[in-house]
């Protein structure tokens, strides 16, 4: 039976419509129909009611949805039952004599799990551990003196909901897993954590294009630092250089990014969990080209395009639990951005080769936003006649649809 996202891109294409265009009609960005289209988020009652009389679907398409909603609801209230009923067993065989080790050796293998994993089943795993957590937490069950720890670990798990939710282009529910890391790392007295969720809380706003506010998060997220403890000042440092690139500070960009090396080397204790709550060497390069990349170019495009490389070399033959797959994609639309900006075109076409090949449930919404500038930017006037800005352009298109 064809489902909504199927029946969706179906009637799109019969009506000639691109993505852009049916985003128009149905009032919900790109991205976000993209979404829907490839059975990533749930299309809202009013879009596909939209959509169906924008395509001309005659009720096909609202058909669909209705059934598919019935399904929905049916399965949650089932999974509301089995959810009670396992609570009840678990009171029942006294879970406050187990220890949370296992729980915590869940979150650190998630942690670096996620790092080479689409964030949909991410999404699943992750909730179901912090459902244990949280019950732990409300009922009782567990020793008076695993309660921060439990708080950690349930901190921990939203910040990876945020992650996941975020790449999956729902910045507004992203943000609402990351206020909640950020409680329950102050209800444990965490400051390693506190400072990850100020940088990650400013990394949602810059996904929305409010760098004041992700400004704000960042400097909020400095009196959690401790000199020479972890990674967290120069994941800030690193975010701050985002910030004022945007802004248009290329001094002050570059300033931050020279601050974030200076903080990496006065590291004398590592970062107590690894893989998306580290902050590894490459993803420090990976960060500075990302920021860089927002200038006018010239000396600032040139630092960019070399970050950039060297992230991607450092992922490519580094350990492999510190690869991050979706952040090297990314690494490699970054430096096609900056060899655009030094007008190196057939080098920015070499570089987002591996990134065309994608498969679409792997085109999280940081790629399909970046590769969307890119495109405006081989379609300048500039470029009119250039055989190889026109094939990376259509390609480009080509993998969005």
């Amino acid at each position: 039976m064809t489902t909504f996202p199927e029946t969706l891109r179906s009637l799109r294409l019969e009506a000639g419509l691109t993505l852009k265009q049916l985003a128009a009609h149905v009032q919900y960005d790109r991205t976000s129909v993209h979404s829907f289209e490839t059975g990533r988020r749930t299309a809202p009652f009013e879009m596909a009611a939209q959509a169906d009389e924008a395509l001309g679907a005659n009720g096909r398409l609202v058909e669909v949805w209705t059934r598919e909603d019935a399904k929905r609801r049916e399965e949650a209230a089932s999974h509301q039952v089995r959810a009670a009923a396992l609570a009840m067993s678990r009171d029942l065989t006294a879970m406050a004599d187990l220890d949370i080790a296992e729980l915590q050796e869940g979150v650190a293998a998630t942690a670096v799990d996620y790092l080479a994993s689409p964030p949909g089943p991410m999404l699943e795993r992750t909730h179901a551990m912090r459902a244990e957590a949280c019950e732990r937490l409300r009922s009782g069950h567990h020793r008076k003196a695993d309660r921060a720890d439990l708080y950690v670990t349930a901190g921990r798990l939203s910040g990876v909901l945020s992650y996941a939710l975020l790449d999956l282009g729902d910045p507004e529910q992203a943000m609402a897993h990351a206020v909640a890391a950020g409680q329950c790392a102050e209800y444990a007295g965490d400051t390693e954590l506190a400072a990850w969720v100020a940088g990650t809380r400013s990394l949602i706003a810059r996904f929305q294009g409010d760098y004041g506010q992700a400004m704000e998060y960042i400097q909020d997220g400095y009196q959690w630092v401790g000199s020479g403890h972890g990674t967290g000042e120069a994941r800030l440092r690193c975010g701050e250089a985002q910030c004022l690139a945007n802004l248009g500070d290329s001094r002050a960009a570059n300033a931050a990014l020279d601050g974030a090396e200076l903080a990496r080397e006065r590291i004398r204790r590592e970062d107590s969990l690894g893989g998306l709550f580290g902050f590894s060497r490459a993803k420090q390069s990976y960060y500075a080209g990302s920021s860089l990349i927002w200038l006018d170019g010239g000396h600032d495009a040139e630092r960019a395009a070399r970050e950039a490389s060297e992230a991607i070399e450092m992922w490519r033959t580094g350990p492999e639990a510190d690869r991050s797959l979706d952040d090297e994609r990314l690494a490699h639309v970054y430096l096609a951005t900056a060899r655009v900006q030094l007008d190196d075109v057939e080098g920015a076409a070499d570089a987002i080769r591996p990134v065309l090949s994608l498969p679409v449930e792997e085109q999280i919404s940081w790629i399909v936003k970046r590769m969307d500038r890119l495109a405006g930017m081989l379609s300048a006037p500039r470029y009119a006649g250039n055989r190889t800005a026109a094939e990376a352009v259509a390609a480009i298109n080509a993998l969005a649809a």
